[in-house]
């Protein structure tokens, strides 16, 4: 039996949840997903005869949308944000006014509705450059960038709303990789793939920095062990999700390996040496969940994709990049 039957997803449209939204079906749940769908309007159309899967078209800065699409759901995961620092450049009170301002609105909105867990993605940036070589759930947070002081406050807010009635937890993912149908390919190891398969060659900007990255499906199976722990295991807890922390270098030269030995890698100088690394043994330790999928694996779907013909103009097609996009359908 499932400890919760209907869950909304803020952001449900978007990468990660492109990928989530059809494994929570699979498994059984009500799903409702508050989105823009800026990128795909019927990215779930397969999915739109079960009636189980509610779709509300709506901004989480919408008090009336959050209202509409939280009716009758007992488990929230807010996934939705502006999601990369170049997108806050872009425009940074847009991302402040959806990464934050409308945040503890939201986590009240919930209460009131009656959900009984809360699940908030955050992100491993959080944390900023470390000198550790394992960055743990308790080590200081020293962000960078707006999206990650952003992130960062929303963690203190859902603190100080924590409540006996919600359960609440927070996973700081690193980056994710990976083919899903709402697909990016502004990534790290994404980008380095599409140039790979579709330039012949990779362009590594230093090479000696680390990436902490997570394969997409190993990322949606931390959400569905979310949604299934005991409270006692999660309530008010943070939990790292990563895989392995590699350089830059060594993640071009598995790409390479995957694509095709005639790919050439290109180094060029850089100024920026930061190197993040997060360590996922918390979760482990308390969750059992341990990331199953390689970044190998990553570029082996996203290479069978391309393939397969399913992604078209992956230079051109804006909805691949979410600043391109934002541009394009003058998001405000």
């Amino acid at each position: 039996m499932k400890r919760y039957k209907h869950v909304m997803v803020t952001g449900g449209a978007g990468y990660v949840g492109s990928n989530l939204i059809p494994k929570l079906l699979k498994n059984g749940y009500e799903v409702t997903v508050l989105d823009l769908y800026m990128y795909d309007e019927d990215l779930f159309a397969e999915h739109r005869g079960n009636k189980k899967l509610t779709e509300v078209k709506g901004d989480i800065r919408d008090v009336a949308a959050v209202k509409k699409a939280l009716a009758g759901c007992d488990a929230v995961i807010h996934l939705a944000c502006i999601s990369n620092d170049p997108s806050f450049d872009l425009n940074p009170e847009l991302g402040k006014s959806i990464n934050y301002d409308c945040f503890r609105p939201l986590v009240q909105a919930s209460k009131a509705a009656g959900v009984k867990r809360f699940i908030y993605a955050s992100s491993s940036s959080v944390y900023g450059v470390k000198e550790e070589p394992n960055v743990t759930e308790d080590l200081s947070l020293e962000p960078l960038t707006d999206y990650s002081k952003f992130k960062a406050m929303c963690e203190d807010v859902l603190a100080e709303e924590h409540s006996k009635d919600m359960v609440s937890v927070t996973i700081r993912p690193a980056t994710v990789c990976g083919y899903a149908p709402r697909l990016r390919l502004d990534l790290s190891v994404n980008i380095l793939t599409n140039f790979a398969i579709n330039k012949g060659y990779i362009t590594v900007f230093g090479g000696n920095q680390l990436r902490p990255n997570i394969h997409i499906d190993d990322m949606t199976d931390a959400y569905l062990l979310l949604l299934e722990a005991p409270d006692e295991a999660v309530d008010g807890k943070i939990f790292n999700a990563g895989y392995e922390n590699h350089s830059i270098m060594d993640i071009a030269n598995m790409v390479k390996n995957v694509v095709g030995r005639d790919v050439e890698i290109k180094v060029e100088p850089t100024n920026d040496n930061r190197s993040y690394r997060v360590s996922s043994e918390k979760i482990k330790r308390e969750l059992g969940f341990t990331a199953k999928h390689t970044i190998e694996d990553a570029v082996r779907d996203l290479k069978d994709a391309f393939d397969a013909g399913k992604i078209p103009a992956s230079f051109d097609d804006d909805r691949y990049f979410n600043i391109k996009r934002m541009k394009v359908v003058g998001l405000e």
